[in-house]
């Protein structure tokens, strides 16, 4: 018996029993490495810091680590508690089931967490474990009223409103009748949705539960990545915020207008307070223009994002949070619909007046506010947000002052809560370095705040391991202006030697190319190999001003792929960088760009590899499920004859028509499950490579959606993108 199984055996016979299954954990992964060079087998060794949940004394950190098994092919996902100076950690899982979601209950006399599907709870140290629910292991999500007497949680019940029950008569059919759009969602059919119920907690558990949203055909939270922070308590436990998108089929597939519900526990009433009509007309109206289909795009959105409509919310409103005070309700909101990369402001509600006011803006935050918390005081907020490429926390006081409060160093924050009164916890990553958490203490005296790391999760895997070097540069883009590029210096650098060096094209199209930290698309381990890095942030990208990031939509071949090359050719100036072993890489909307380039590059690049990127954009107009993304991101469908100057080019530049002038290998991996960019766009460009007679590999995943998550498929996909890069600009 090991080390780690003999201390988890003895912590069970310290709670009566001793579990066997405790043999079986998949655990903290001890690898030795054969040498300082980062593999794909060390990144998937690596524990993955999830939740963190500070104690309402702010006295101890609880959090999850997810740890990954690449024989096994599965992960294990275990809870953890420590003091918030980082001392006196201790391990809370104590078999191979996953332990998930944990939050302080009962004053922090207790820990609840998800096991099994259930809410489960237990004292600090791990003992005196309960089950509190019993719904068959249905549960997604919860949180507990501030008063302690009740919880929401989220669970998925049936939904027949775009896939038809079947006859009860034909219970092995496989068949599928399908009567509207939305029948498919992310990577699954849209057989269930998620709803939030609320039950008392008792003495003897978690009594029935009710469905707050009893009969409506409709989600919340919003699929497919809304969790319970979509879901919050007021301050006297008397009501509920959720987040909901309360439409079907193509009105659903066409939009992005979520709003914010309040439900009142004592006379079940709900309330929208983002659609707050004027009078009747206004409604009928408004549901008339989002129910029309046969309205080109750009009518659609210019009546729905009317002046009349203004004061409607008709964006993308999530995250409700209620202030310390009760005064007030946050969330986070987008202006416009169909939209889904427009400014995140953070919107505050008064409750007793119903005042709107957007407390960050373009004026005084020209970015996207990406996580947030109350202050305890409830006359400021802090928030996370990106600017220049790096992710950094913000302190805004509600008449809209912003402070920037952590550095300027090279480092993404990734979550921000309180911690206690006068702290707060953070995680924390960068290219060099995955997720830690950190705590911060503001300090009005100071400019910046006092920042303690107090995890090294995988301190023993990266002590082994030569780190990369990072530079900045700005780079003189075609249009006159100036683009923040990241050039990855390979380990053990030599400024004597010339290295192959790969563009990264990100994806979104609008997601920042800042310090983050990836399991696949990983910086660390792309210069570990023997690479020189180039990451623009390119037109189109957060962090520069929101003109800047407007500059992609419906026109995803114009200033964007400027940029890009403009990029790769400043990187050919440096010395290091062999101008003769180029790869354009890229995943999304970077496999996209990849598509392009490859008829586009005037023989700059030796190599191409594309993950899950559109090739053909007539196709990906209708094969999407997101039909509003389609939407706004061309401005028009391909069969309106009256198409927008900038449909036209949208459709005249897919990648797919410049196939004739590809000239270079080309590595094209997408998954099967797929349905937000559908796996046949990477088996068209497969096969018209092919059919060219250009060297060609196609890696298809039949069990992944957008993103690869199983451990062997991602050792397989590492393997494979080194591989091919290897032959290419190596061999």
């Amino acid at each position: 018996m090991n080390k780690a199984i003999a201390l988890a055996a003895a912590a069970l016979m310290a709670c009566g029993s001793i579990n066997v299954d405790a043999q079986n954990m998949i655990q903290k992964n001890d690898i030795k490495l054969a040498s300082d060079v980062m593999t794909p087998e060390a990144l998937w060794a690596m524990g993955r810091i999830g939740g963190v949940a500070p104690s309402p004394d702010g006295k101890q950190i609880a959090y999850q680590v997810s740890y990954y098994s690449v024989k096994e092919n599965k992960s294990h996902a275990m809870l953890f508690v420590q003091n918030a100076n980082g001392s006196g950690k201790k391990q809370l899982t104590t078999d191979s089931k996953s332990e998930s979601d944990a939050a302080w209950i009962e004053g922090g006399k207790k820990i609840a967490f998800i096991r099994g599907g259930e809410i489960w709870s237990m004292n600090a140290d791990g003992s005196n474990r309960k089950q509190l629910t019993k719904t068959n292991g249905e549960v997604e999500g919860f949180s507990f009223s501030p008063d302690g007497k009740k919880v929401v949680f989220i669970k998925s019940i049936p939904y027949y409103g775009t896939i038809k029950k079947n006859p009860d008569d034909l219970d092995k059919t496989t068949g599928m009748l399908i009567t509207d759009m939305n029948y498919r969602h992310w990577d699954h059919y849209v057989q269930t949705i998620a709803h939030p119920f609320v039950a008392d907690v008792t003495a003897n558990g978690i009594s029935e539960a009710k469905d707050i949203m009893e009969g409506e055909p409709y989600e919340a939270p919003v699929a497919p990545f809304g969790g319970i922070e979509q879901i919050s308590w007021s301050n006297d436990s008397k009501t509920i915020a959720y987040t909901s998108r309360k439409c079907e089929g193509v009105v659903y597939a066409n939009s992005t207008d979520t709003d914010i519900y309040l439900y009142n526990i004592e006379t079940g009433k709900t309330l929208n307070i983002c659609k707050q009509f004027t009078d009747d007309a206004q409604r009928q109206k408004f549901e008339e223009v989002v129910a029309n289909t046969n309205l080109s795009k750009s009518k659609m959105h210019q009546a729905i994002n009317s002046k009349e409509f203004k004061n409607l919310n008709v964006g993308y409103d999530v995250n409700p949070r209620f202030s310390p005070d009760g005064k007030y309700i946050t969330w986070l909101s987008m202006e416009r619909d169909g939209y889904e990369a427009d400014l995140n402001r953070l919107c505050l509600y008064e409750i007793a007046t119903g005042k709107k006011t957007y407390i960050t803006n373009a004026d005084n935050f020209d970015s996207n506010v990406d996580d947030y918390t109350w202050a305890p005081d409830s006359k400021s907020l802090y928030f996370m947000g990106v600017w220049h490429a790096t992710e950094r926390i913000y302190n805004v006081t509600l008449a809209g002052e912003v402070k920037q409060i952590t550095d300027d160093g090279w480092y993404d924050y990734g979550s921000v809560q309180m911690l206690g009164k006068k702290q707060l916890v953070a995680t924390r990553h960068s290219f060099l370095a995955s997720d830690d958490i950190y705590v911060i203490t503001p300090d009005k005296k100071e400019k910046k705040a006092k920042v303690e790391q107090v995890t090294e999760e995988n301190k023993h895997i990266f002590k082994q391991l030569a780190k990369p070097t990072i530079q900045q540069r700005w780079v003189k883009t075609t249009d006159g202006k100036e683009e923040l590029v990241w050039i990855i210096l390979p380990p053990h650098f030599d400024a004597n030697k010339k290295y192959p060096t790969l563009l990264f094209c990100e994806g979104g199209p609008q997601s920042p190319v800042s310090q983050f930290w990836s399991y696949r698309w990983n910086m660390f381990i792309m210069a570990s190999q023997g690479y020189v890095v180039v990451a623009p942030n390119r037109r189109g990208l957060p962090g520069f001003g929101h003109e800047w990031n407007e500059q992609v939509s419906q026109d995803w071949t114009g200033q964007c792929m400027n940029d890009y090359l403009s990029a790769i050719d400043d990187a050919t100036t440096l010395p290091f960088v062999d101008k003769d072993k180029l790869a354009a890489v890229g995943a999304s909307f970077g496999g996209f760009s990849v598509y392009y380039l490859a008829g586009h590059h005037d023989k700059r690049f030796k190599a191409f590899i594309a993950h899950d990127g559109a090739f053909n954009l007539e196709s990906m107009y209708t094969d999407t499920e997101e039909a509003w993304f389609s939407n706004w991101e061309y401005d028009d469908a391909y069969w309106n004859k009256d198409q927008t100057a900038a449909a036209k080019k949208t459709y005249e530049n897919s990648p797919h028509k410049f196939v004739d002038k590809w000239d270079t290998p080309i590595l094209v991996i997408h998954g099967e499950k797929d349905y937000r960019i559908n796996a046949n766009q990477g088996m068209g460009a497969f096969n018209a490579a092919r059919m060219r007679g250009i060297p060609a590999e196609l890696l298809l995943f039949p069990d992944e959606n957008h993103w690869v998550l199983k451990p062997q498929n991602g050792i397989l996909w590492q393997r494979t993108y080194f591989n091919w890069l290897k032959k290419w600009l190596k061999d």
